[in-house]
């Protein structure tokens, strides 16, 4: 029988690439070989929020910050699996509790700052997004962030500068051409948001939302087969629970133009 270190590490690499289900299974085995390791039962409990089985998926990371407190990943995931579910303040206690144990961990200031963001309060979003770039002031977590809080409140340019910032700290950030291709889309420049969402999904091309946005941009553009395709791999690629009143909208909208394209047939 493997121990749990290499079924742990088979597991993680399965979960690198994806399998999903083969990654559940053996992270349970490495759990049976070692049923106390607070690295088992946080790697299993984010393969089965990978897989949207929250409620055994907080069992699992609740169980591993008890065995050990200390622990900042697996306190992570338990708030990014409780924000996802809507469990706003409940997020936001974890984080805090993050920054108790380390004041200087800009991650966590900036995932308060989402809480903050997804409840609408753009101040304290702001202030703490500002304090993750006090702490780092090249986290392309926090930049990125920071430019949605300016993009929400009209301040494009700013929102553009941040974004570019982040392009230019790492140019394979995904989310950041992701975000310019959003302001270009919103302000009618529709080949430069076409070009940087395909480059997003090029650095990423499990990028759901990119698909998307290049749906649209087809339905702008007159062309409902190319439409229909992108939105087909954005529901292929979607699965968080948090998006599934979008996936439905997608859905709807992926229905009708079957249809619309059955009657043209």
């Amino acid at each position: 029988m493997q121990d749990s270190e290499q079924l742990l590490l088979k597991g993680r690499e399965a979960l690198e690439t994806g399998e999903l289900d083969l990654a559940a299974r053996l992270f349970r085995q490495a759990l049976e070989a070692n049923p106390e390791s607070a690295e088992v039962h946080e790697a299993l409990g984010e393969a089965l929020a990978e897989q949207g089985k929250t409620g055994e998926a907080r069992k699992h990371l609740e169980k591993a910050v008890a065995l050990d407190p200390d622990n900042l990943d697996a306190r992570y995931a338990l708030g990014d699996l409780c924000f996802e579910e809507g469990q706003a303040q409940k997020a936001l206690d974890i984080y805090r509790a993050i920054l108790d144990r380390a004041p200087d961990e800009a991650d966590a200031w900036v995932s308060c700052g989402l809480v903050h963001f997804h409840l609408e309060d753009m101040e304290r979003a702001e202030n703490c997004y500002l304090k993750a770039l006090a702490i780092d002031a090249d986290s392309v977590f926090a930049l990125n962030s920071l430019g949605d809080v300016y993009y929400a409140q009209g301040r494009s340019e700013e929102a553009v500068a941040n974004y570019r910032r982040v392009v230019e700290i790492d140019p394979e950030d995904a989310q950041a051409h992701y975000n310019l291709a959003e302001i270009c889309y919103d302000t009618g420049d529709l080949a430069l948001a076409e070009k940087e969402c395909r480059e997003a999904l090029r650095l990423d091309p499990g990028f759901s939302f990119a698909y998307m946005t290049l749906g649209n941009l087809s339905l702008d553009q007159e062309n409902p087969e190319q439409a229909l395709d992108w939105f087909q791999k954005f529901l292929l690629h979607e699965r968080s629970t948090g998006a599934k009143d979008i996936r439905d909208e997608v859905a709807a909208v992926v229905a009708g133009l079957k249809d619309e394209l059955g009657r043209q047939a």
